[in-house]
């Protein structure tokens, strides 16, 4: 509970006064950052390098070019997880339709969301006595909605596609957002190797947040020594990932790829592994073993972040992820261990994710 409640008013607070912070529709360094995260087992077991790999429902997110290369005509995921020792959830479901042999369709949902946070704004009533009675709960969490669309190109192997994008954030009801932004992908297969990239916001996604205080509230900021927020637009500037993938087979019945994704941002030195200003480079590399097509054995090292210790030491650190991955006829099941990118062992998550692929009766 204690727990709930302070990782809460820590959300409440960065929350409600980022209306403060980006009134100047300013664009900060991380924002949108529950859309990098990652939906599926299949991809995170593999530490997210799936840009190139991407060829089933779930490329509505990765790529959408990769969902001309879907071999059902309907496709349907869910995924479940929880992090920060189960106090937020992470939930994700898409759907993908083959249109004809040339073009596909998907729509897909993610939530990211902290529930049940206990408001003790109004823990005190007007003659200053602490009533339990007055204290309410609260949601934050973030929504999107991705609308794709992939088509096959006249040059044999190269397929592209885009997302429209629809985002809406909210913290109770103190404040929230609707924002918009696009997508674009595209992915070129040639013998065994295959190449991608994916241009995420590429015209920047734009947060409009709108805050919604009571009276109460609002006399109880002002009291405390806290500004009041205002209207104001959050920008998240567009990042570009580059990807190539390589298949080997060993035999009819073992076969392997191997996959190596370059993220690049454009808003100045971060601590990844190649940091520059304005353009910084985050590498993630992933390994799928296949068993004749049913059994699936996944790897992964990503988030490689150079910092300092708190000797002033310069150090590496970098996460390593696991999966594994059963097919049975039309139906998958997609497990792995992962973590959002803290690196403590104590706080990985298991993710386990599902597919169902169905055709059109004859």
């Amino acid at each position: 509970m204690m727990n709930r409640i302070a990782l809460g008013s820590l959300l409440l607070i960065s929350t409600v006064f980022s209306t403060k912070t980006f009134a100047q529709a300013e664009a900060p360094k991380f924002s949108n950052e529950f859309l990098k995260i990652g939906v599926g087992a299949r991809a995170l077991g593999m530490s997210n390098a799936f840009i190139a790999r991407a060829n089933d429902v779930t490329a509505g997110y990765w790529n959408p070019a990769g969902l001309t290369e879907m071999t059902s005509d309907y496709q349907v995921s869910l995924m479940h997880s929880e992090y920060f020792a189960g106090i937020a959830a992470y939930d994700y479901a898409a759907f993908a339709h083959r249109i004809d042999s040339m073009s596909s369709f998907g729509v897909s949902f993610i939530r990211f969301g902290v529930d049940d946070i206990p408001n003790t704004t109004q823990l005190i009533d007007s003659e200053g006595n602490i009533d339990f009675n007055r204290v309410t709960s609260f949601s934050a969490a973030d929504y999107a909605a991705l609308i794709s669309y992939a088509r096959k190109s006249g040059i044999e192997g190269l397929s592209y596609g885009a997302n429209v994008k629809i985002i809406h954030r909210n913290v109770g009801d103190f404040a929230d957002a609707w924002g918009f932004g696009l997508d674009a992908g595209a992915r070129y297969e040639r013998g065994k190797w295959t190449y991608a990239a994916m241009a995420r916001d590429v015209t920047s996604t734009f947060n409009a947040w709108t805050s919604n205080l009571d009276a109460e509230t609002q006399e109880v900021f002002i009291l405390t020594g806290n500004e009041l927020p205002e209207n104001s637009v959050e920008i998240t500037l567009p990042e570009l990932l580059l990807g190539i993938n390589r298949k080997f087979i060993f035999s009819n019945r073992i076969g392997m790829i191997a996959e190596l994704n370059l993220k690049n941002t454009f808003d100045g030195q971060r601590n990844v592994l190649i940091s520059a200003d304005p353009i910084s480079i985050d590498p993630s590399l992933g390994l799928e073993a296949t068993y004749d097509d049913l059994i699936f054995l996944r790897l992964g090292v990503g988030n490689v972040q150079v910092t300092d210790d708190i000797d002033g030491n310069r150090i590496t650190t970098f996460q390593p992820n696991f999966g594994l991955g059963v097919r049975f006829s039309s139906f998958s099941i997609d497990y792995a261990l992962t973590d959002i990118g803290d690196r403590s062992v104590a706080l990985y998550s298991n993710v386990f994710s599902l597919r169902l692929d169905l055709n059109r009766k004859n």
